[in-house]
């Protein structure tokens, strides 16, 4: 069977697209054509009623991230304001961090757990 093999592309209408972009570049350094490191990604439908992320919102962006720690010290020196909860972080899943871009789109920030020590 044919299939999908990978997301090629996340699209969302802004107010100011061109701001918006630079938001994102800026503060996680995404560019518009950009070359993902390899690694899973998380393709969940939730339910209509789910309060995982803002009732008000359709959709919730996750980007994996290599430090957590220290991206949310940029964001937090550049006013980002970063909300966090200890139950989001587990040793199978990792740790979890949250934001808002400009126009209050969601998007979770996630660190993977280290790799297990093996034997």
């Amino acid at each position: 069977m044919a299939k999908a093999i990978g997301i090629g592309g996340v699209f969302f209408r802004a107010k100011d697209n061109k701001a918006l972009a630079q938001w994102y570049l800026t503060h996680l350094g995404i560019e518009e054509f950009w070359t993902q490191q390899a690694g899973f990604t998380v393709f969940s439908p939730f339910k209509e009623s789910s309060d995982y992320f803002s009732a008000d919102k359709q959709w919730m962006i996750n980007f994996r991230v290599d430090d957590l720690d220290a991206l949310m010290d940029q964001l937090r020196e550049a006013g980002i304001e970063i909300e966090t909860r200890a139950e989001w972080d587990t040793l199978e899943t990792g740790r979890f961090a949250r934001i808002h871009d400009p126009e209050g789109n969601p998007i979770e920030l996630w660190e993977l757990p280290p790799p297990a020590p093996t034997a």
